[in-house]
């Protein structure tokens, strides 16, 4: 007959508590330190306006606040060491979960406002020339739009258009790459190849070669030309006017560029997301008669997405920031923009601009994506 597990005595929770107490208070006198420096730095640029009074007394009062949860974590500590005392031991582990809980809470919070009032003491240090050096406001005011509407123009056409081909493109490469059988062999052998190259070549490098080295070779010279001609008479026109209506514009050979290098890991993507498909729903599929390219259509692929979004996000956010890339070219985007007024003010708040908006147009795709897997898991789980 085996003997009965004794039950286990709750752990108290009297150390955490204490630390978290004198956490808060460490945190407090941090802020009360950095509000201090950033009210001296403000004055010492005669800003002394009453906002910002308020605005730094609320920050020091907000970590204040610390104390609450730290305080009841050592209300809760004492009364599990009584509950325990008294053999309650459901009461002491209710309470000692409580205080951990509020301790733990106490340290999350103290670590976020710890990192903010660290953040503000660095931008005032140096008498405000680290603020001066990213964030200086007249600059910034001045130049924005200037940087904004390259951004616009050409960072958002190229991602944009880019990401539409990726998608499709990554999906005929995945495609290609399971393609079944021996009369699939050498297709699935290109792919590879075409996977192996692009995944294992810088962008820039892609960029650079594709950039400069297909129109310097002559080659859009020899084939434009014609297809332009069956739309419109070249002949009727001077050579600078031939010149304008066939040459590509250097912003369609990133895009391809861009397309090559991402369409592989995008490729990869698909791939994974296709194996985790299980290979019953495969056979079922085929011994109905569709075929491979019918099962991959309406069985296998769209649930395959719907494993895969945020991967692609990450490759999406990937191609978004390497748009910036595209300087290497000559493309006047909104980061070439930013590096050509930065070295003319002989400051870096421009370039500050610029990561400003790839960081606002990054976070709602983030939380779009996330809002998209979660109503994909709630169907799922509800059997839809």
């Amino acid at each position: 007959m085996t003997q009965p597990v004794p039950a286990r005595l709750p752990q108290r929770a009297d150390g955490l508590a204490l630390a978290a107490l004198l956490f808060a208070g460490l945190a407090t006198l941090s802020a009360y330190g950095s509000t201090r420096l950033v009210a001296s730095a403000l004055a010492g640029l005669g800003v002394t306006g009453g906002v910002w009074q308020v605005l730094l007394w609320l920050a020091m009062a907000a970590t204040a606040l610390l104390f609450l949860p730290a305080l009841r974590a050592m209300g809760e500590s004492r009364k599990a060491a009584v509950a325990l005392a008294a053999g309650d031991l459901v009461t002491a582990r209710i309470a000692s979960a409580a205080a951990r809980d509020h301790g733990w809470l106490t340290f999350g919070w103290g670590a976020f406002a710890l990192i903010i009032l660290g953040f503000a003491s660095f931008v005032m240090m140096n008498d405000v020339a680290v603020g001066h050096t990213f964030f200086y406001l007249p600059l910034i005011e001045d130049k924005w739009w200037q940087v904004t509407r390259q951004f616009l123009i050409n960072n958002i056409f190229i991602f944009v258009v880019a990401e539409i081909l990726v998608l499709v493109w990554g999906l005929i490469v995945a495609l290609a790459r399971l393609m079944p059988g021996k009369a699939g062999q050498p297709i699935r052998a290109l792919a590879i190849l075409y996977c192996d190259i692009f995944r294992g070549l810088p962008a820039i490098v892609t960029l650079y070669l594709i950039g400069f080295g297909i129109p310097t070779s002559g080659l859009p010279d020899l084939i434009v030309p014609h297809i332009v001609g069956l739309f419109t008479d070249l002949s009727a026109m001077t050579v600078a006017e031939q010149r304008a209506a066939t040459r590509i514009p250097v912003t369609w050979w990133c895009i391809l560029a861009l397309t090559l290098t991402y369409g592989a890991y995008v490729a990869e993507v698909y791939r994974a997301g296709i194996d985790s498909i299980h290979w019953s729903q495969i056979s079922a599929a085929r011994s109905l008669g569709l075929s491979y390219m019918q099962t991959m259509r309406y069985v296998v692929v769209p649930q395959a997405v719907r494993r895969i979004m945020a991967p692609l996000l990450n490759d999406f956010i990937g191609l978004q920031k390497d748009t910036a890339l595209v300087q290497v070219v000559g493309v006047i985007d909104a980061f070439n923009q930013s590096r050509i007024i930065a070295s003319n003010a002989f400051n870096l708040s421009a370039v500050t601009i610029v990561a400003i908006l790839f960081v606002v147009i990054t976070i709602p795709q983030a939380r779009f994506v996330d809002r998209l897997i979660e109503r994909d898991n709630a169907r799922m789980r509800a059997g839809g």
